[in-house]
């Protein structure tokens, strides 16, 4: 009898395929996380005050990045589970990545940039070239002639530091008639402006180890003279160079620079006349951005916002000889420039300290009112003047903007309440304007238009990072960060762009100086 045929065997199962493995991925995001709150927490910004002022919250950040991008591509390479082939295109492309670019710096909003490894840097070559004393320009090319008289713009934001300029009726059309290119140089890094006093624009410049003071001539470019002394100021998040704008009056030149040295120099010639330092002479910090404050001259004064040791916040000298006038406060630095306004019948200096607004008198500096504003961040854009009883302030860093009404009481003494505030207009580096009863400003890059009587926003659209702009009548003229040059007519209605070029093709956080027809 034939034996019965053996059952088949059992099909063996075929070993499941193994998914990604992501909870370590997970594990680290979580953790990143963690620590950017923790970094950009309060109390971790009042130890860095305290225990770390050379550190700041942009390196921290930076780091936990830099960490945490390390620790998920060896999650990727050695934990993923994923196919070889993919774990080899990633190291790869990052390999790529890092050979055909290099870090450039940080934006507005602190997010990383970078450029093409072979991008020509800034011109440092030129310092070896360069003597140290002022270098005329070729004989014959020290005056010269432009078709017609125009305005001065002789200190930050143009000659009462509001921005704001008359209409001088551009063509609004840019279609058939953009802007033309007169002349293009390169200079020496910084966020320095130019001031234009007749025929000379003069701006700052750090080249090498050297900051320089340059005088170019208006109509050509062509450089006229230069002022040169050792300064370096090295920040791969906020950038190289100065950042403070030349003021130009009663023919000299008053600069200072990213580590706190006030030069005062000869308009006509480059020679310089004196020279003080705000952290060897009056006790102030280096602020981790560098000092960025342009001076402002009043009653033949040049005051600067120092932050110096005690009752040295606000410092003036003498215009002529550099001699110390008066000193006044106790507040550390921050990083706008001060303005003269008339406010509630005073003449009075009005300027952001750190945590603070604050008015000085003229005369001696003394304090007539200071209202706390803002938090451990920067405070930056220039203070707005409503009318004889109001201000209006702005800054970044999800602070906002308020008014303040100031007014006299029956002892003669000033005191500042607050009107409203508002968090839909949050000005980081950027001067918003007034007009018509409504405040247009960059809210963290966004134009936006609030109305003046309760800060309400009525729209909020164009996105322009954090720039600089100058108002013309109704118009706007915005210089993006992206380096491209924008025309505006806001209203309450919309923003209104009308054209638009490119000017640069990098970071662009300089303001823009309009003399006439001429944008610098």
């Amino acid at each position: 009898m034939a034996e019965p045929a053996s059952p088949p065997p059992e099909p063996v199962p075929a070993p499941r395929a193994r998914g990604l493995r992501l909870w370590p991925a997970w594990i680290i995001l979580a953790l990143t996380a963690i620590a950017l709150g923790m970094v950009r927490s309060e109390a971790m910004q009042e130890w860095l005050l305290r225990e770390r002022p050379h550190l700041t919250t942009a390196i921290f950040t930076a780091a936990v990045l830099m960490v945490s991008g390390i620790l998920l591509l060896a999650w990727w390479v050695l934990l993923s589970r994923a196919r070889w082939p993919w774990r080899v295109a990633v190291i790869g492309a990052v390999g790529a990545f890092l050979a055909l670019f290099r870090h450039s710096g940080m934006s507005g909003d602190l997010m990383p940039t970078f450029e093409f490894r072979w991008a020509r840097p800034a011109p440092a070559a030129l310092a070896a070239a360069s003597p140290a004393a002022p270098t005329p320009a070729p004989a014959g090319t020290n005056t010269p002639p432009t078709a017609s008289p125009r305005p001065d713009f002789p200190q930050f934001m143009g000659p009462d530091r509001t921005g704001i300029l008359p209409d001088i009726g551009l063509a609004t059309d840019w279609s058939p008639n953009p802007p033309k290119v007169l002349w293009r140089r390169p200079v020496g890094s910084g966020w320095s402006g130019f001031a234009v006093v007749g025929d000379r624009a003069v701006t700052q410049e750090q080249v090498g180890d050297e900051e320089w003071v340059t005088c170019y001539a208006l109509a050509t470019g062509e450089p006229l003279w230069r002022h040169i002394y050792p300064g370096r100021f090295v920040n791969p998040i906020a950038g190289d160079g100065p950042r403070a704008t030349p003021t130009v009056a009663d023919g000299r030149v008053f600069t200072l620079g990213a580590g706190g040295r006030l030069e005062c120099v000869d308009l006509e010639t480059g020679k310089a006349l004196w020279s003080r330092s705000l952290v060897d002479e009056f006790g102030a910090s280096l602020p981790e951005w560098g000092f960025a404050g342009s001076p402002l001259l009043v009653d033949g004064r040049v005051v600067v916002n120092a932050g110096g040791s005690p009752g040295k916040a606000l410092v003036a000298l003498e215009a002529g000889t550099g001699a110390t006038a008066w000193t006044a406060g106790d507040d550390e630095v921050a990083y706008g420039s001060p303005g003269i306004h008339q406010v509630a019948g005073v003449r009075q200096i009005v300027l952001f300290h750190h945590r603070a607004i604050a008015a000085h008198d003229p005369s001696d500096g003394h304090i007539l009112w200071r209202q706390p504003f803002g938090t451990h961040y920067p405070l930056v854009a220039m203070p707005m003047q409503v009318d004889d009883h109001r201000l209006l302030f702005s800054a970044g860093y999800n602070v906002g903007t308020e008014l303040l009404e100031i007014r006299r009481g029956a002892d003669g003494t000033l005191s500042p309440t607050s009107v409203w505030k508002s968090r839909k207009l949050k000005a980081k580096f950027a001067n918003p304007y007034i007009r018509d009863g409504f405040v247009y400003g960059l809210d963290d890059g966004i134009l936006v238009c609030l109305d003046l009587k309760d800060g309400s926003q009525r729209w909020k659209e164009g996105r322009y990072g954090h720039g600089q702009g100058l108002r013309l009548g109704e118009h706007c003229l915005m210089l993006a960060e992206t380096g491209e040059l924008v025309l505006l007519r806001p209203t309450p209605d919309g923003p209104n762009e009308l054209g638009r070029i490119r000017v640069f093709g990098a970071k662009t956080w300089n303001p823009p100086a309009l003399v006439g027809d001429l944008l610098l």
